[in-house]
Parts: C-alpha cells; structure tokens; sequence
C-alpha cells in the first residue's frame, strides 16, 4: 500500500458521493484516472488490506431496530463448526470467538437483526436447532451510542 492507497481510503471511508460517476471526485482529488481509482480498489481487496467495497445500509433508518447480541455455551471442540453454521444465518452480522470469563461461560458471540424483538427469539431458536446448541443469552440493544467501521 503506497501513499495514493492510504489517501484513496481516507477519502472514500465515509462514503462516496451519490451521483452517477462518483469515482470522478474521488479521481480528481487524488490527481489520478478513474481506472486507476477502481483497479487500486481491486489490488487492496485482493491482497486482503480491504474486505469489499459496497453500500452500508442505516438499519435503524429502514426499521431493523432489534437488535441483539446472542451469546453462545459452545463446546470448545466445536467452536469451529458450529461457528460457520451461525455465520451463515443472513440474519447474523457479527459472529466471533472470545475467551470465557469465570462466572460466563459464553465463547461464542453473534449479532442479530430483525424487525423485532420477538423475530429475533425466533432467529436465535433456529441458530440454537442447527447447531444443538442450547446453552445462550440473549442481550438486546436498548441506544445506539456510536456505530463506525475502522478508519484509517
């Protein structure tokens, strides 16, 4: 990643303009094409320095307020397995592996969205059928204080 990347991700990590050519601006203000602007954008995405370059959607905005965190009692043996049937669930933004604390035995956390609280009992009833798993909490978002994704 040269000097150009990291000004191509500081300028395009809030967003881009919502205009038919929006790669023009971001072009212009790196004094570089608009082939260069995409295939820099492909190179970070192929080498791993970015995930995807996509739209992020406000759920609250567009009324996915329930929000919750489901915590999971998986056998250490399983974790991976079980991990990757939870991930696959649309309905789970978030899923990772943390250590268990004394008094929590949770190692597995994932994120729920719905519509609804009760929408969200239900996605976690499923998670918990597909994988047997039946040790978990779940912990609804009441505010939402900040949400960002990393910044360079």
């Amino acid at each position: 990643m040269d000097d150009i990347d990291a000004k191509l991700l500081r300028i395009t990590q809030d967003g881009i303009l919502l205009i038919p050519e929006p790669f023009n601006e971001v072009a212009a203000q790196l004094g570089i094409s608009v082939d260069d602007v995409i295939h820099r954008i492909e190179n970070m995405q192929r080498e791993g320095v970015i995930r995807r370059f996509g739209a992020s959607i406000g759920h609250r905005v567009i009324g996915i307020t329930a929000n919750a965190m489901c915590t999971w009692n998986v056998p250490d043996d399983r974790v991976e397995d079980v991990g990757a049937i939870m991930a696959g669930f649309t309905e789970v933004t978030h899923c990772y592996q943390r250590p268990r604390r004394q008094g929590w035995p949770y190692n597995l956390f994932t994120m729920v969205h719905a519509y609804t609280q009760e929408e969200c009992r239900k996605i976690a009833k499923q998670i918990s059928s597909a994988t047997s798993i039946d040790d978990y909490n779940i912990l609804f978002s009441e505010k939402e204080f900040k949400k960002t994704g990393v910044r360079l």
